[in-house]
């Protein structure tokens, strides 16, 4: 794979693949550029924000309410569960457990504690319970 970059002045940022054949690897890199692209609009304080997907450390339902980690700042969401795993298909978004999506994008390490269970570290230092059950999940994100 060749990477060619260049400044183009007065234009909006444009990405060009070229390639001799569409394989899968292909298509995921197309999905996973155009979710670079992503936001979420969320409320804090009474307000409204949108949250571009590259900002987001993970998504959390708390009784029953979503709620969007950033590095410094917690947003109510007005999606459910089933909802953000949809939009984030083919992202760095990866479901950890029954009630949590983490962006793998800031995953800094996953290490086994106690009592089998797994830990995973973001890069602000935060640590997360990552069920056994979706390890094969976070794998396959890797593998692409």
């Amino acid at each position: 794979m060749q990477i060619i970059t260049r400044q183009v002045k007065d234009k909006p940022l444009t990405v060009t693949i070229e390639y001799p054949e569409r394989t899968d690897f292909v298509t995921s890199l197309v999905r996973r550029i155009s979710s670079m692209d992503t936001s979420f609009s969320a409320s804090i304080d009474g307000r409204r924000v949108k949250i571009r997907l590259a900002d987001v450390y993970y998504i959390e339902n708390v009784e029953r309410k979503l709620f969007l980690y950033t590095a410094k700042e917690v947003y109510r969401l007005d999606s459910s569960m089933s909802e953000m795993l949809s939009i984030t298909e083919d992202t760095g978004l990866v479901r950890i457990s029954r009630t949590c999506i983490m962006n793998t994008d800031h995953l800094k390490e996953i290490r086994q504690v106690r009592n089998s269970h797994l830990e995973a570290v973001l890069d602000n230092d935060e640590m997360l319970i990552v069920s056994r059950k979706y390890l094969k999940d976070i794998k396959r994100v890797f593998q692409k």
